[in-house]
């Protein structure tokens, strides 16, 4: 499909740059199955559920994966060397992460940078888009240690374009159900619960399950070719359990509906549900992209947040619930104000 296609503007000042407080206080576009549209905020989301429905949410936990230091001097070379950045966005192994550096150009295999005050890392390769394999001298728990000293929580360029990260984007770009550290990014939609709001939802009788999908900086990348087909999408690392599978295909049998929370939970649900609706237990890599045309295999609802222009994530809600839909939903968003991106409101999709 044409990227063009899945363009919109967006007027900047409804950038948020702050979450809600609290976080169920954010507003919530919803979707019905007809294209109609209504207007809710997070808190009325059991509301719009049935007793017997299953929230799947995504517990990955982000890392503070942004270091900042500079190019050490080659062997001989004097000077303090260039200023580097780092975005970590997938381990590799115990000492090893892929990363996008600030500037790449400036940095060759072979290179040493000094990130924070106590990391040092070798380049081992530099690819494609400003990425860089980066071989640190600490290693295991030593290395997370470090990086969770050293390192600032990774917002997204919309977010540090207008401000810097400080103390309370800590806590507030952390899911209350985060567990799994591995994540360069939030799942955004999981940003807006609270206690309150699932003590709620459980006394409605809608349980709780979770996945996992350790987030990479590649959300950040956006779509850079004139056709979707010619796009690559970076793989990140996805889990669901054996007990979990078991019981989303118990709710199934039951009837009840699947209610992703999030494109995360919703793309590892695709990538461990066969044909037939039968989720499967999974764990490895995924890098499914899914634009409009693709049948969904899961989830009958999904809770998100409104997401950039010619994004993958943009495609993802067209196909969900159809480009022309959520093109209208979008412009009603807009023209009502709601709050976008990472730190801003929740749109509920509802299917058929």
């Amino acid at each position: 499909m044409d990227v063009s296609l899945f363009d919109f503007e967006l007027p900047e000042e409804l950038i948020a740059l702050r979450p809600a407080v609290p976080r169920d206080s954010a507003r919530m576009l919803v979707v019905h199955p007809s294209g109609t549209l209504g207007h809710a905020h997070v808190r009325d989301l059991p509301k719009y559920l049935h007793r017997g429905d299953v929230l799947v949410v995504n517990d990955t936990k982000v890392i503070p994966a942004r270091l900042r230091g500079r190019r050490l001097p080659r062997h001989g070379a004097s000077g303090e060397g260039s200023k580097v950045e780092v975005t970590l966005h997938k381990r590799v192994g115990p000492e090893r992460f892929l990363a996008f550096a600030k500037p790449a150009r400036r940095l060759d295999a072979g290179d040493r940078v000094a990130l924070g005050g106590t990391l040092t890392a070798e380049i081992v390769r530099r690819g494609e888009a400003g990425e860089v394999e980066l071989a640190f001298a600490e290693t295991g728990v030593a290395l997370n240690t470090a990086i969770a000293a050293e390192g600032e929580m990774p917002l997204p360029p919309y977010i540090t374009g207008k401000r810097k990260p400080d103390a309370r984007d800590a806590a507030d770009y952390q899911t209350i159900f985060a567990e799994r550290s591995g994540s360069v990014a939030a799942p955004t939609a999981g940003l807006h619960f609270t206690p309150e709001l699932f003590d709620r939802l459980a006394e409605g009788g809608i349980r709780r399950e979770t996945v996992t999908l350790h987030v990479g900086a590649g959300t950040f990348l956006p779509v850079t070719v004139q056709d979707t087909g010619q796009h690559r999408m970076h793989s990140e690392w996805a889990t669901i359990s054996e007990s979990t599978a078991g019981h989303l295909n118990n709710v199934r049998r039951k009837n009840g509906r699947f209610v992703a929370v999030g494109t995360t939970s919703l793309r590892t649900l695709e990538s461990a549900t066969s044909e037939n609706g039968t989720v499967s237990p999974f764990e490895g890599e995924t890098a499914l992209f899914i634009t409009p045309g693709y049948r969904f295999k899961s989830a009958q609802i999904l809770l998100t947040n409104f997401h950039l222009p010619r994004s993958t994530l943009y495609m993802l809600v067209c196909a969900f619930s159809g480009l022309d839909t959520m093109k209208r939903a979008y412009a009603e968003a807009i023209r009502k104000r709601y709050r976008f991106y990472s730190y801003g409101d929740a749109c509920l999709l509802l299917r058929k």
